[in-house]
């Protein structure tokens, strides 16, 4: 932060907004305002500094650039936290882009049992904190829902599922910019089933798909349970899956699926740019390969623009689009939805299959919330809480992890990837942790290869006091591995 400061007052002679700027870092520096913390706003800053309010504008214009502070929509402009660069992309390799059996089941289990004890700090599971949940009001509309349709809440709600549901959906996929049919949406239980389902309707046992790496675990073990094949494809922390990468894979492999979080992934919390989307749908189609794509943590941007899907640029029905309510409404109630496309009959069919129908009274309430319960007013709390925790965490990696730790830089969501020096073993990071009462996420699980050997995930959904310490703790364990 010292040299940001310098660099605002270098020079001798200064403009009037560099004068401001060099006021604002030196009191970001002198510790008036923490990582985290709002700064004041425009028109007050203007007032205090008896300066115009397009000069303080250009001032805090200045001061994003040098990556001193960052604005938040509807809510002004805050500190950011000062953490290391993100890790580079990983380097592309014919030795990594071969295809392999993947085997980690026992570890994930492990991993998500762990979890779920109680009276442990929950920085493992990447699920949302429940207190910034509406459940009152959920709670409600499902009493309401229920009597309300007391027959249909009863009965089996066979594929494609709930009408209100899919028509809310529908409406709600014009900000990804993405034209939906209510007919063209399947509703599912949660986003993990949407991928399954997806996965059942597209391969055969011994076929290989292409995943993202690091690739969320859940889907790793969905294409172990299916006799499938991985084969991981590099992925930028920034911008996501490498397409040079896949083309080269395609080129190599017969590939018969992609699957990619293009939308703040699980675990880096990349985004893909627009014109990547367009351009990895594109290099698909010329080989009609699908494409199964996540957007769970669409919808949690810290962004005022909600980002687009690939599906946007689907023109051939190979885009099957998944996703659900469970990072921002009520993972327990495990509704989510696919737009499977071309393959929607197969979809259906895996769907009744599987488990018949998706519970209809809680895809009733979902629907009640998203037409009359506020879910833009609700994203646009969270979002902001669970910004400004992103970067508290990252912070407080940054003072309480060993030099040489990254952090990656999500511009939504709620999780983080760290990559420790390499003498830090994360399996035994895992083990330390757990006795001191703290989850993490390890990195191996993350990927078919058991890569990542230093590397966590880190949930940033709940923050307090008490969850700074528990980084502290972590910070101090891989610490003591780096020590000779």
């Amino acid at each position: 932060m010292a040299r940001n400061a310098e660099a605002v007052t270098k020079g001798g002679r200064s403009t009037l907004y560099e004068q401001v700027a060099g006021r604002i870092a030196g009191l970001i520096e002198q510790g008036a305002f923490t990582p985290g913390s709002r700064i004041p706003s425009v028109r007050a800053l203007a007032r205090q500094m008896e300066v115009s309010v397009s000069t303080v504008l250009e001032a805090y214009g200045y001061l994003e650039d040098q990556g001193v502070i960052e604005a938040r929509p509807q809510s002004g402009y805050y500190v950011k936290a000062r953490i290391p660069s993100p890790p580079d992309a990983p380097r592309i390799s014919r030795q990594m882009l071969s295809p392999t059996t993947v085997s980690s089941r026992d570890i994930s289990l492990m991993v998500m049992r762990d979890s779920i004890i109680l009276n442990r700090i929950p920085l493992g599971a990447a699920i949302p904190n429940p207190d910034l949940l509406p459940g009152e009001k959920l709670s409600r509309m499902l009493s309401a829902e229920a009597r309300r349709h007391r027959a249909e809440s009863l009965n089996y709600d066979f594929p494609p599922g709930c009408a209100p549901l899919r028509t809310q959906i529908a409406r709600r996929m014009l900000s990804a910019g993405c034209t939906l049919n209510p007919g063209e949406i399947v509703t599912t239980a949660g986003c993990v089933e949407a991928v399954n389902l997806a996965l059942r309707a597209i391969c055969r046992p011994g076929d290989i798909v292409a995943v993202e790496t690091p690739c969320y675990y859940n889907f790793l073990q969905a294409i172990e349970a299916m006799g499938l094949r991985a084969l991981e494809i590099p992925s930028h922390p920034v911008h996501g899956m490498s397409l040079d990468a896949l083309r080269y894979a395609i080129e190599h492999h017969p590939v018969r699926a992609c699957l990619a979080v293009t939308n703040f992934s699980n675990p880096l919390g990349c985004l893909m740019p627009d014109d990547h989307k367009r351009e990895l749908v594109e290099i698909l189609a010329a080989r009609t390969i699908p494409l199964i794509e996540d957007d769970i943590a669409g919808d949690l941007s810290f962004s005022q623009h909600r980002p687009s899907v690939a599906k946007n640029y689907d023109r051939k029905g190979l885009v099957l689009l998944c996703s659900s309510f469970s990072k921002t409404l009520a993972p327990g109630y495990r509704v989510g939805w696919i737009a499977p496309g071309r393959f929607q009959e197969e979809v259906e069919r895996q769907k009744v299959l599987a488990n018949i129908s998706t519970p209809m009274p809680t895809q009733l309430a979902i629907a009640e919330f998203l037409a009359n319960g506020g879910y833009d007013h609700h994203l646009r709390t969270v979002r902001r809480v669970y910004a400004r925790q992103i970067s508290l965490m990252a912070d407080a990696v940054g003072r309480f992890f060993p030099a040489g730790t990254r952090v990656s830089s999500p511009a939504g969501g709620y999780v983080l990837w760290l990559e420790c020096p390499e003498s830090v073993d994360v399996m035994k990071l895992y083990e330390l942790a757990i006795d001191a009462g703290i989850t993490i996420c390890p990195g191996p699980i993350f990927s078919a290869r058991k890569k990542y050997g230093n590397c966590i995930r880190l949930n940033a959904a709940f923050w307090s006091p008490r969850v700074e310490q528990a980084v502290e703790t972590l910070g101090g364990f891989a610490a003591e591995m780096c020590r000779p």
